[in-house]
């Protein structure tokens, strides 16, 4: 392949970005879920538990809306709420057994695909793209939070909205 110019490499970043996020946005809604539902759902199986309080601190949403949007994943069979084992006074997010292979289910031909593409690189050209992952999800979480930040900065300073709590 060519070497690409800077804007040539950012209008190719763009396009697989998007395809990323249409892709999540695609399964979440062929197994009727919001995309804040899906990101939410991917949270509580990654970590296997999650609190109300940690699950609003991922997302992004006020402990209400947070609250809401569990109780829409329990209803819809991809959570249910437990004691935590360590402090019964605490409650726990954990997702449904058979939860993850409804959605394993849609999102496989996207694991297939992405295989054969890996399948492409040699295994130390794999080490540097796992290694871009492993580096790039936190930044790209970091981001997010700046700009959330900003974003309650302005409507508290445009409207008098009360900033996204922390």
């Amino acid at each position: 392949m060519a070497d690409l110019t800077p804007a040539e490499q950012h209008l190719t970043f763009r396009q697989y970005l998007d395809a990323v996020g249409l892709h999540g946005m695609a399964g979440a809604e062929a197994v009727g879920l919001s995309a804040s539902e899906w990101y939410a759902f991917s949270q509580i199986t990654l970590e296997g538990t999650l609190t109300s309080g940690e699950l609003a601190a991922r997302t992004g949403l006020t402990t209400g809306a947070t609250t809401r949007l569990i109780d829409r994943l329990e209803r819809s069979g991809f959570v249910r709420r437990a004691a935590d084992p360590d402090d019964r006074r605490k409650v726990v997010v954990k997702p449904v057994a058979d939860a993850l292979d409804r959605i394993e289910n849609v999102v496989g031909p996207a694991r297939r695909q992405i295989a054969e593409v890996l399948s492409r690189y040699t295994p130390d050209q794999r080490a540097v793209l796992f290694d871009y992952f492993t580096h790039a999800a936190p930044a790209y979480r970091a981001a997010t939070e700046e700009i959330r930040d900003a974003a309650a900065r302005r409507r508290h300073h445009e409207g008098g909205a009360t900033a996204r709590p922390k």
